[in-house]
């Protein structure tokens, strides 16, 4: 389908890598005027999640993809740095439409199969901070700008629709469970404060990621990322971050996408509503695979969940 969001400010924070990278890259292949921000740059070094990866690069796949927009070194936990953010967009461009809150990293800081008590809790504290203070103070500071103009949106992202984070989840450490939560509740809490403006908060989550340190830890490419199904063989539920980013293109475009205020959508389900397919033409539904499939120890297949 053709997306066209010609006109439209958007501000991706947290797009150096990841799915984050990939909306950017849609968003400005949708004619959007695209900031995408992250901390790992050619100029101050890589972050301390410690991945090659660059936000320059993202600028650069944003112009290759005919997009037009700025690639920024910003720290989201810092307050400032966000604040002077907002006014070079408002001093810029005059208005910002579209807010994707995707700033995490914290992973760096996951300890699998630690309980609360067993858990580093510098690291645990540190997680918290990079995946829920960060969306608190890019909303809390971009709103004033993205409510000047009606049909604004904010999109946050996570990983796990509402439903299936309503239950602990196990193994990924207590922290990791909170951050995910907590953007439900970030959600909700924006929906009833945006009561009466014309501006609409919801969720997102990809499937299993096929991001760059995916590929990497399976030791597999984007090209031959199957080959990993030898040894892993529930990775053929993957999916590229092309295809998330898709979806929410399209969401973005969409004018009644009220209706899905205060929600969590998957990528799967914005694949089936828009029409979108992922990179290989394919149309994963990652989530329904993990809930009918992986939950139930029942052998690995496609037939249905691409």
């Amino acid at each position: 389908m053709t997306v066209n969001l010609s006109g439209k400010v958007a501000l991706v924070a947290g797009a150096t890598r990841g799915c984050g990278r990939a909306i950017a890259v849609e968003l400005a292949r949708a004619g959007a005027y695209v900031y995408a921000t992250g901390r790992s740059s050619r100029a101050a070094g890589r972050s301390e999640i410690n991945r090659p990866e660059t936000i320059e690069e993202t600028g650069e796949l944003m112009a290759a993809a005919g997009g037009t927009g700025a690639a920024l070194r910003v720290d989201h936990l810092a307050a400032d740095e966000v604040s002077a953010l907002v006014a070079r967009v408002e001093g810029e461009q005059g208005r910002l439409d579209i807010l994707v809150n995707d700033i995490f990293g914290g992973d760096a800081y996951m300890q699998w199969d630690k309980k609360l008590w067993e858990h580093d809790l510098p690291g645990g504290l540190r997680m918290l901070r990079m995946g829920v203070d960060t969306h608190l103070i890019t909303a809390a500071l971009s709103l004033p700008l993205i409510l000047r103009h009606p049909g604004g949106l904010v999109i946050e992202m996570t990983d796990g629709t509402f439903e299936y984070n309503k239950k602990f989840r196990e193994r990924v450490g207590f922290y990791y469970d909170l951050v995910k939560a907590a953007v439900e509740r970030i959600t909700i809490g924006l929906t009833a404060e945006l009561a009466g403006e014309a501006c609409t908060a919801l969720a997102v989550t990809p499937g299993w990621l096929r991001s760059e340190a995916m590929l990497e830890e399976f030791g597999v490419t984007e090209q031959n990322w199957r080959d990993a199904t030898a040894n892993v063989p529930h990775f053929c539920s993957s999916e590229s971050p092309a295809y998330v980013a898709r979806g929410i293109a399209a969401l973005a475009a969409d004018p009644g996408v009220a209706r899905y205020a205060g929600k969590s959508l998957t990528s799967g389900q914005l694949g089936r509503i828009y029409g979108v397919t992922d990179a290989d033409g394919s149309r994963p539904d990652g989530w329904s695979y993990v809930t009918e499939i992986e939950a139930h120890d029942l052998p690995a297949r496609e037939n249905g969940y691409r």
